[in-house]
């Protein structure tokens, strides 16, 4: 049998300035951001098994990404660690707001490398990360492909 992709879909909001950024995306902002995950395997072909004919679960692959990115970013606010922001961002945490201090700039590039690892080494050993899409606007995205890695 054939290697088939298969995506879910996901959608999250988040905050985030960027740090030394010469544009209004200096100032904190937010975004409705939306991940397509793409995996890549052969589906089950074992009759006995519950899961035949699948790749991976929807489900199983839902619970992967809610857990280290959705749950973590949704209604978070994400800066550089190195950002003068550091002071807002101790205020907010203070004031018991769910606030990221991220080792990189938190741009939509950025997230996608950083999502990629997460999910890689979530996923089933069968189980490959073929893309990952995150559209941060209705007109603009970052894209990640394993074949580009």
């Amino acid at each position: 049998m054939g290697k088939i992709r298969i995506t879910k879909q996901f959608n999250f909001e988040t905050g985030h300035a960027l740090y030394g950024y010469d544009g209004k995306c200096r100032n904190v902002h937010g975004h409705s951001y939306k991940l397509s995950v793409t995996v890549i395997g052969t589906p089950i072909t074992d009759n006995s098994h519950v899961k035949l004919g699948m790749v991976i679960d929807f489900g199983d692959l839902k619970k992967i990404v809610k857990e280290e990115i959705v749950d973590k970013l949704d209604h978070a606010t994400v800066f550089n660690k190195n950002t003068p922001h550091v002071e807002l961002a101790k205020e907010l945490m203070q004031r018991e707001h769910q606030v990221i201090l991220a080792d990189y700039q938190p741009t939509s590039e950025n997230m996608v490398i950083d999502f990629a690892a997460k999910i890689k080494k979530r996923l089933p050993k069968n189980i490959q990360l073929y893309s990952l899409k995150l559209q941060e606007t209705e007109t603009s995205y970052a894209e990640w492909f394993a074949a580009d890695n």
